[in-house]
């Protein structure tokens, strides 16, 4: 057995298959790596409904991430620390996305809003983070430069046409880091896996960071080992590798 105490997973892209699916190699040796002691934990850009199915279907009882470090769960109902995006940000940062008639949408408190349904004031809702999405890599970059004339933001993406905000010094590492602290381990006895720019500081700050073989190039430069992608069961490679001792 490994060092290791617990193993923070991103879901899609990673967990998740490209039907957005666990394997059943994955659920079978995250079930081993539960059983041997190891806390398994979802560190996500999703919200929390969208999250609870998987949660349930590998039958965890324990911490979660959620958007992107915003909210950081000891687990399901029982919230550990919660951090909101000023509401006068996001109508600037819509007023950005609209400018270049840009996908966009938000996660708040009271639900997931899109460009198509987009309420009138977004200050009577509480904002956890927003994302634009488009294939014009122009768009994106004038979006970016733009927001740092409105204030600060942790900007990452799920996506390489994606750009996601959240507070600043928000991130899955914040949020893990938070977990760490409850739990009385050090982020150097944690195992963390992901594929996008939002998993970036998890990595780098985890004991062992581990980008998918389907990742981003920048992740995969920063990891400390690529697994296999997530349609190879590369889950569960690691955990055979990193926490068993097996090859």
């Amino acid at each position: 057995m490994s060092s290791y105490k617990l193993l923070a997973l991103d879901m899609d892209g990673t967990l998740l298959d490209n039907e957005h699916s666990i394997s059943q190699e994955n659920r079978r040796w995250i079930a081993k790596a539960r059983e041997a002691g190891i806390t398994v934990m979802l560190a996500t850009g999703r919200n929390l409904p969208s999250v609870m199915p998987y949660f349930q279907q590998l039958e965890l009882d324990g911490p979660l991430v959620t958007v992107n470090g915003s909210d950081v769960w000891l687990r399901p109902g029982e919230l550990l620390q919660r951090t909101l995006l000023r509401p006068e940000a996001v109508t600037e940062l819509v007023r950005l996305a609209r400018h270049c008639e840009v996908k966009f949408w938000g996660h708040a408190v009271e639900g997931t809003f899109r460009q198509d349904r987009w309420p009138d004031q977004e200050e009577a809702f509480q904002w956890f983070s927003f994302a634009v999405h488009s294939e014009n890599k122009e768009n994106l970059e004038w979006i970016r430069r733009e927001s740092l004339r409105i204030g600060a933001f942790e900007i990452s993406n799920s996506h390489p046409c994606n750009l996601e905000f959240n507070p600043p010094g928000i991130h899955k590492a914040s949020g893990v880091g938070k977990v760490c602290e409850m739990l009385g381990i050090s982020m150097d006895e944690v195992i963390a896996a992901g594929d996008s720019i939002n998993d970036l500081a998890l990595i780098r700050a985890a004991g062992l960071g581990a980008a998918m073989g389907n990742a981003q190039e920048e992740v995969k430069r920063a990891a400390d080992t690529v697994a296999p992608a997530n349609t190879e069961d590369g889950v569960a490679v690691l955990i055979q590798r990193y926490i068993f001792g097996l090859e």
